[in-house]
């Protein structure tokens, strides 16, 4: 299983110009090796770019991927990471979308398709990561 973060069907979804390509390329290179998956995190700022829930659904189809819940454990998780990034100086006052994807991530094993993977490698070094910077 490896869980897609957000900005990388973003990338997709909106054709970026500078990003599109590498996305597309990695979705169907990683759905020859992995089973492609978004957690509820996922889904809730993916949703963002659709106007029904329908129209999310069934373009979560398309793409192959399947929705997976996030264990009681990566919360936890996702909470003390976010209590480190508070301590280090960080502004944001509300668990970030990353540390639910990241703590995930770390508690279940999975890999994570990404494009941005500075928060991940800050907290959660052990996840492996597919992104520009750490691509094999």
């Amino acid at each position: 299983m490896l869980l897609v973060d957000t900005n990388v069907l973003v990338d997709v979804l909106e054709n970026d110009l500078q990003w599109a390509d590498w996305s597309i390329g990695q979705l169907r290179a990683q759905s020859k090796i992995h089973r492609l998956a978004i957690n509820p995190i996922i889904y809730a700022e993916l949703s963002l770019t659709f106007s029904t829930v329908e129209a999310l659904d069934k373009t979560i189809e398309e793409l192959g991927l399947v929705l997976i819940e996030v264990p009681r454990p990566a919360l936890f998780l996702a909470g003390k990471a976010f209590v480190r990034y508070r301590r280090q100086g960080g502004t944001k006052s509300n668990v970030l979308g990353d540390f639910f994807i990241g703590a995930h991530a770390a508690v279940s094993g999975h890999p994570v398709l990404t494009r941005d993977p500075r928060r991940y490698t800050a907290y959660f070094p052990g996840v492996t990561l597919i992104a520009p910077e750490v691509s094999p």
